[in-house]
């Protein structure tokens, strides 16, 4: 069994061994095909982590963040009561438990979409298939129609 009759068996559950081609490809012409929902009920950290990943890919996070890196240096830079000097350690490990948080996060969410991805591809395959099958059965219909014409034609010009 070929991969597009799995598929077909999938699609169409109550497919009989006894059903004519003619009847399955009524069946499938009645039949919608089922998406699969791909928007389910997301938990608290998903959907935390779809936000920040959102937040994060962002003109404003780009310019706030830079906003508070430049006031962070320049305050303590120019005033005479700097809590973090030059080398802005502080600042430094700060940034880096930044990046080392955000970093997973962006990656679930990542993961996520890529997993909606795969679903709908799924689901267009689904779609593709039952189409090829409707095409190629019209395709069929259309060579029997065709060379049933060609024979009327046939016998009139004989009985002329």
């Amino acid at each position: 069994m070929n991969d597009k009759d799995k598929l077909l068996k999938e699609i169409l559950e109550d497919v009989d061994a006894e059903m004519t081609d003619e009847e399955i490809i009524h069946l499938l012409l009645d039949r919608k095909m089922a998406k699969k929902d791909i928007n389910t009920k997301l938990s608290v950290g998903e959907r935390t982590a779809d936000n920040l990943a959102k937040f994060a890919g962002s003109w404003t996070f780009i310019i706030i963040f830079m906003t508070v890196l430049i006031i962070w240096m320049m305050y303590n830079s120019v005033t005479e009561k700097h809590f973090d000097p030059y080398p802005f350690i502080l600042l430094n490990l700060i940034l880096s438990c930044i990046a080392a948080i955000q970093a997973p996060i962006i990656m679930m969410s990542q993961n996520r979409q890529e997993q909606k991805d795969r679903e709908r591809a799924e689901n267009d395959y689904r779609v593709n298939v039952k189409t090829e099958i409707i095409l190629s059965d019209l395709h069929m219909k259309m060579d029997k129609l065709l060379e049933n014409q060609k024979n009327i034609l046939d016998n009139q010009d004989k009985k002329d």
